[in-house]
């Protein structure tokens, strides 16, 4: 959760070009994308990962933000297939296919065909997965304090929500739109 999602980062940066202009002999008006929002969005980003890969490193966990997510996401729907995950991690597909490959290969996930649908490939955490996850918990949760410590409380709730809106707004835009994940059974 600590990145930003790339739609929200194309959206904004497409509206500082048309901001800006392509004129480079506006040099005075170019140097005022340093306050627009796409690049406030990216910077805010880069920070986030820094942040993330630090308080990883403190914890002896190598996991990056998209794994930690993927992680998440199959913990909270065991047996996803892997088309049902892409999409509630708005992560397009080849990607997702690369990253769950690492996890599998630190033993972390294991995949399988799915009893459903033999086209699809569930994915499962196994107990070295889980523990690395819990492990990552706590130190996810301080990083997005870390995120936000420039805030007061009052703002960074209204800060979130506005992320939260402005990343709904532009969903449709990303290569890889985020979708609700599935319902969890209950019993």
């Amino acid at each position: 959760m600590g990145n930003v999602p790339q739609c929200v980062y194309l959206l904004l940066f497409g509206l500082t070009l048309k901001m800006v202009g392509a004129n480079p002999a506006k040099k005075s008006e170019n140097m005022q994308f340093y306050n627009m929002p796409g690049h406030l969005i990216r910077r805010l980003n880069q920070i986030s990962v820094a942040l993330f890969g630090e308080r990883m490193a403190e914890a002896g966990v190598s996991l990056t933000p998209m794994q930690y997510a993927l992680l998440c996401g199959i913990r909270a729907h065991p047996q996803i297939d892997q088309a049902t995950l892409a999409g509630m991690a708005a992560c397009d597909r080849v990607t997702l296919g690369k990253i769950l490959d690492r996890l599998q290969e630190r033993g972390l996930i294991t995949r399988a065909k799915s009893a459903s649908d033999k086209r699809a490939k569930v994915v499962v955490l196994t107990d070295e997965g889980r523990a690395t996850l819990e492990s990552a918990v706590p130190f996810v949760r301080d990083v997005q304090l870390d995120i936000l410590g420039g805030l007061d409380e009052g703002e960074k709730v209204v800060f979130v929500d506005m992320l939260r809106k402005l990343t709904q707004a532009g969903n449709e835009s990303s290569r890889a739109p985020m979708k609700a994940p599935p319902e969890t059974k209950r019993g």
